[in-house]
């Protein structure tokens, strides 16, 4: 048995991989058996001491990586962390947005939310597995990943935001052709039974599973520019996959106190642009000096002067901006 903890599965032993789910799985567990046993609405005090329980259990997780795996781990780990939690911002709009159009009460987000945060977590493992694969048998596809970051990069910086349209969304558009969609909600239920055209009593969605498909699609989308980033910060997989989740999950949290201040936040992109530019950047200038890595210390500190500065530029640009009500087409 212990031979087996410590056989090894993309290049970390099996025991911290179980470690570290086993974390996952007692949040998730105390989140749904007692934070939230029954539903209800999250407010932003509740959503703020959240989100410092998963941020200070991320940061804590950076010194567990340290301790068992040194100190430039740590710091990619955690430069990854801080990266996956700024690009996730952008998560946020879109789900307020997916809330806003499907008229999802404050008082059933959190469960969706919570399903939706089960199926990132295979999803992005999956993503994360091929992606680590890849990279170890071809190693210029991390040049490529280094190149789509800087070339998303450029673009964010010249391309102006374009409101959602989700009415032509062709995902929602073709479950409600296919499938049996209810027109309102029912409580906090994914599924329900009702007569069909015949009568026959059979099985509806509802529009919470609806909204709940439509943010799993965003994060594949988003996970497009974030898994990349993370790949050309470090091609270790448990460091990549364990910096993705932890930041994901006090996402979910801070969601609830993030969505009435979005506003403020609005300049931010421009830090994330130059952001993912750096990242990108890093892999080509290594190279160029005959490093073998960009130095994790270097890539921690540059990563947060960069974001310290577009959030403090936001929030001074925004200062007397009204708040701003997400209304999707």
């Amino acid at each position: 048995m212990d031979t087996l903890l410590f056989t090894l599965f993309l290049g970390t032993p099996l025991w911290l991989w179980f470690s570290f789910i086993g974390i996952v799985l007692a949040l998730l567990a105390f989140d749904l058996g007692i934070l939230n046993k029954t539903d209800h609405e999250i407010g932003i005090a509740e959503s703020l001491k959240l989100s410092a329980l998963y941020i200070t259990l991320g940061v804590s997780f950076g010194g567990f990586v340290w301790y068992q795996m040194g100190a430039q781990s740590a710091a990619e780990y955690l430069t990854a962390f801080v990266v996956e939690k700024t690009l996730a911002l952008d998560n946020v709009f879109v789900i307020a947005l997916i809330f806003s159009y499907f008229a999802i009460p404050r008082v059933y987000q959190h469960r969706v939310l919570f399903w939706g945060i089960l199926g990132v977590i295979v999803l992005r493992g999956i993503m994360i597995g091929v992606g680590a694969t890849l990279v170890a048998q071809y190693g210029w596809i991390l040049y490529i990943f280094a190149a789509f970051l800087i070339f998303t990069g450029l673009k964010m910086l010249v391309t102006d935001d374009k409101e959602m349209d989700l009415n032509a969304n062709p995902v929602l558009r073709f479950m409600r052709k296919r499938f049996r969609v209810t027109d309102t909600l029912h409580g906090n239920a994914f599924f329900v039974k009702q007569p069909d055209a015949k009568g026959n009593l059979v099985r509806w969605m509802t529009p919470l599973f609806l909204a709940l498909c439509l943010i799993e699609i965003a994060d594949l989308v988003f996970a497009v520019d974030s898994v990349p980033a993370v790949f050309a910060i470090t091609t270790d997989p448990y460091i990549v996959y364990t910096s993705n989740i932890f930041a994901i999950l006090g996402l979910r949290a801070l969601y609830f106190a993030l969505a009435a201040v979005l506003h403020r936040f609005h300049y931010l992109k421009y830090a994330l642009a130059i952001l993912l530019v750096f990242i990108g950047s890093k892999v080509f200038v290594a190279d160029l000096l005959g490093w073998q890595k960009f130095p994790p210390s270097w890539s921690l500190g540059i990563t947060f002067a960069i974001l310290a500065t577009g959030i403090v530029y936001s929030l001074w640009k925004s200062r007397n901006d009204a708040p701003v009500q997400l209304v999707a087409k």
